[in-house]
């Protein structure tokens, strides 16, 4: 499977760079994990939004739904042909005003997942961890089945010891990076040293730095993750277009 970073700013775009929203695919489905503001503009030098088979939410703060609606207006108001089928959205209904809006008729249906339950969709399993977040927020580890390579998105969160078993093993961590070190045990958002520890402990192999702060020392967040993740951990910076192949 490759996932590719379409936007990756915590909060709000910078410098022409949308919010949370990554592209995941394999096997030729193709699946949007969030959609952050400014990211469809991102998507579209990926592949025609109008092929994109389905959209998972982690939760809805605006930076990570906040180009959902339009793309909703995209596969409504582009095709001049042959109708396209409904985009499926899968959202947890703990949010039923924001839930209820994954649904426009004749473009796009929502669907609940139960945080308690994997979920297939395509050639994809999920399981779901509930992070430390202001709203309520799904953490997600993402197998691909015929292959067992292993994706996990913190989405955002703070530190949850929960974490360590949740990513063991994965090939990916795509983490809520938002602060540096010294700020560690934050109600919303990891350090970079917990980051760094979380991946070293679960031996992933890849940690991908992602949800970053505007205007701090982003080589210096790097450098700290680094550190704490020892030297058979690759740490790297997300950014517009990075695609990684698990």
């Amino acid at each position: 499977m490759k996932v590719t970073v379409l936007g990756y700013w915590g909060a709000f775009p910078w410098n022409g760079e949308g919010t949370s929203s990554y592209l995941l695919e394999a096997d030729g489905f193709k699946l949007l994990i969030d959609a952050g503001s400014s990211t469809l503009n991102v998507l579209q030098e990926q592949l025609d939004p109008l092929t994109l088979d389905g959209v998972i939410i982690s939760h809805y703060h605006h930076d990570h739904i906040a180009d959902l609606g339009v793309l909703q207006y995209y596969r409504q108001l582009k095709p001049k042909g042959e109708p396209i089928p409904e985009l499926p959205i899968y959202g947890h209904t703990e949010d039923l005003f924001h839930y209820e809006s994954l649904t426009m008729a004749g473009v796009s249906q929502g669907y609940p997942y139960d945080p308690a339950e994997s979920l297939e969709i395509g050639p994809f399993r999920f399981t779901f961890l509930r992070t430390v977040h202001p709203v309520t927020c799904f953490a997600m580890r993402i197998e691909e089945i015929k292959t067992g390579s292993v994706l996990v998105y913190t989405a955002d969160s703070g530190y949850l010891a929960a974490f360590d078993e949740f990513v063991k093993g994965a090939d990916v961590l795509i983490a809520d990076t938002y602060l540096l070190a010294g700020q560690e045990k934050h109600h919303a958002h990891f350090t970079s040293q917990e980051a760094g520890l979380m991946a070293r402990q679960g031996q992933v192999k890849t940690l991908i730095l992602s949800h970053l702060q505007q205007e701090i020392d982003l080589d210096l967040l790097r450098e700290q993750a680094q550190t704490h993740a020892g030297d058979q951990v690759a740490v790297i910076l997300a950014q517009t277009n990075l695609s990684v192949t698990i």
